[in-house]
């Protein structure tokens, strides 16, 4: 299938988000879409596929002038959308989940439920993913359900797949299995159009780059005849330097430390954290990670083990416990746990820190708008009101909503559980300066990550885990990738 995008514009109320993009797909290749949050490539999907009606220019497929009315339509013309908002729902298993509007049936319209378990299992084996398909979605983790929604585009057979940000919730070996068969799927015609802020992936997998910043087309190259740097150019408009900030930790006193902490997915856990240090958590999915990070922040409950902070025990049954206790924690579930999406920034910036900007029981409005423009000048969120609704804003955008509300409680310990997820380069490299000055600062930060350079790129000490328990612990100049996979392994 041969797609091109020509002039493509489209407004929401006052703002523009696309002003005469083109883009142009050819049958049996890989082409990422790149640029920053807030650049267009969400939103030039969906009117691609006709969730949006573009304001001005037109789609062409094979040559002919299409308008798609809905995104089914889209899909039963051969275009499947994996979008980055999970859509799982989560009171139904994953078989029900993957067959969801088109499942088997037999005589009379009964569901052939066997067919579909097998089916499920045969799917979800492509991917090399193996998971109990009669376990409800939400008991599953993040990334689990997002090698659902792959399975589910894989099922249907489409000439064209859009995939947006697939691999943020993936371990490495997923992410392998998702490159393997997408290699496949270009050699039997089908063509992918990737949108990742991976660049790793991005030269790995892909033939061709597009770029789009702030709504416009800037370029198209091949993989062969580009680089890092000269991508990273075009989709800031500026140098970047160097991806991880040069860090010499002083580190202070122990902040937390964590013995043999026991919960319902992991055992006999122990760490600690200093002052000015970053500890990284390594492992694969399911390696007890978040978990572990759940209970230290009241979110889940734990069964044994002792908490202390500055040297005593503390006891956390609830996040209003620990955020009294100065301790923040960015979840890795940005829409479903860190915001409230009908809200608008003041009030998702404002909501841990409110009783600072009240008096009594009456909340100084002013106060909150000083304090949330602080923070949108100093994340450099894209937005045109601090009164538009959070969801409004783009995933990296969001993700320094989530971010900003927990540095304005100024903790003393700050968890963040995958920062950068769905986070482009630019904005990357400007929350990894933030960790570092709040490290140099005497901010004890944890940071959970499926991003292996990123962890060893930050990390002053890396604690790895497999199947719920602390396999090794990694000082930043013993750590390879090598010896932390070795570690997530089960290795030697």
């Amino acid at each position: 299938m041969h797609i091109q995008l020509k002039g493509i514009h489209k407004s929401f109320g006052p703002v523009s988000v696309l002003k005469g993009v083109d883009f142009e797909l050819l049958p049996g290749e890989i082409h990422a879409l790149m640029g920053e949050n807030g650049a267009g490539k969400s939103t030039l999907m969906k009117v691609m596929t006709g969730l949006h009606a573009q304001d001005e220019g037109e789609i062409l497929i094979d040559g002919a002038k299409r308008q798609f009315k809905h995104p089914k339509e889209a899909e039963q013309e051969g275009i499947a959308f994996i979008h980055q908002e999970l859509n799982i729902l989560p009171e139904m298993t994953v078989t029900e989940n993957l067959f969801l509007g088109r499942e088997l049936t037999g005589p009379f319209g009964m569901v052939k439920q066997q067919e579909m378990t097998r089916r499920a299992r045969e799917y979800l084996a492509e991917l090399n993913v193996f998971m109990d398909v009669d376990e409800v979605a939400r008991n599953l983790s993040v990334g689990q359900q997002q090698m659902i929604e792959i399975a589910k585009a894989l099922m249907t057979d489409a000439k064209v797949i859009v995939m947006d940000e697939p691999t943020a919730a993936l371990t490495d070996r997923e992410i392998q299995a998702l490159f393997a068969v997408s290699r496949a799927l270009r050699d039997q015609g089908v063509s992918i159009i990737y949108i990742s802020h991976r660049m790793e992936e991005i030269f790995d997998l892909c033939d061709r780059i597009t770029v789009l910043r702030d709504g416009q087309s800037i370029s198209t190259r091949t993989i062969q005849d580009t680089s890092f740097e000269e991508t990273v150019r075009d989709m800031v408009g500026r140098e970047i330097g160097e991806r991880y900030p040069t860090r010499t930790a002083t580190l202070g006193d122990v902040v937390l430390e964590v013995d043999d902490l026991i919960g319902n997915r992991f055992h006999n856990v122990s760490f600690n954290v200093r002052a000015g240090e970053i500890v990284g958590f390594s492992g694969l999915m399911g390696a007890g990670r978040t978990e572990v990070m759940r209970a230290l922040f009241g979110a889940d409950t734990h069964k044994g083990g002792v908490i202390k902070l500055n040297g005593k025990p503390i006891r956390i049954k609830t996040p209003a416990d620990a955020i009294k206790h100065g301790i923040a924690f960015l979840t890795e579930d940005r829409k479903g746990e860190g915001l409230l999406l009908d809200f608008s920034l003041r009030e998702n910036l404002s909501l841990p820190t409110l009783d600072k900007r009240a008096k009594g029981s009456v909340i100084s409005k002013q106060q909150e708008e000083t304090f949330a423009e602080t923070y949108l000048q100093k994340l450099r969120v894209k937005h045109h009101s601090m009164e538009q609704k959070v969801k409004s804003l783009s995933g990296g955008n969001q993700q320094k909503i989530v971010l900003g509300k927990w540095l304005g409680v100024e903790p003393d310990v700050l968890i963040l559980d995958e920062p950068t997820r769905g986070v482009d380069v630019g904005a990357k490299k400007e929350i990894y300066n933030i960790m570092s000055d709040l490290a140099e600062s005497g901010v004890a930060i944890i940071m959970v990550s499926s991003d292996l350079p990123e962890v060893l790129g930050m990390s002053d000490r890396i604690v790895v885990m497999r199947e719920g328990v602390v396999t090794g612990t990694l000082t930043k100049d013993e750590a390879t990738q090598e010896k932390v996979m070795t570690y997530a392994t089960g290795g030697q």
